[in-house]
């Protein structure tokens, strides 16, 4: 249950990082293009999400022989679930805005936005 929850909490974190940094390379704005990349996976991850939590709500709710340790891997199971899925979707997207920021500098983020073209067919 904890290698899947790390699993997926990486995951998660991985996607948003991937897809603003895929349009932050193409010249699109960092903050822009994170948002964007937040927007395309919140319902995938909380989706996701929901489904593993769901899944691990039978150990929560055991009973009979060995009920107390199913209960604990459970509730760990579930509480890193749901801090996983809130960081991925909040902390994730601001810390890769600052350290994108720190790690391009200024003037590198503004010659890539400067060459910036909108992919034709799409709006944005």
């Amino acid at each position: 249950g904890l290698i899947t929850l790390i699993g997926l909490a990486a995951k998660n974190a991985i996607l948003i990082v991937e897809f603003a940094k895929e349009r932050v390379d193409k010249g699109m704005d960092l903050e822009e293009s994170t948002l964007e990349a937040v927007k395309l996976r919140l319902r995938p991850i909380v989706m996701t999400s929901l489904a593993f939590i769901l899944g691990v709500l039978p150990l929560v709710f055991a009973s009979g022989a060995g009920a107390q340790s199913r209960q604990t891997i459970g509730f760990t199971v579930l509480g890193g679930m749901l801090a996983a899925t809130l960081i991925a979707i909040f902390i994730v997207p601001v810390l890769y805005v600052v350290i994108t920021k720190v790690a391009y500098g200024k003037k590198k983020l503004e010659e890539m936005k400067a060459n910036y073209k909108p992919e034709e067919g799409k709006q944005h």
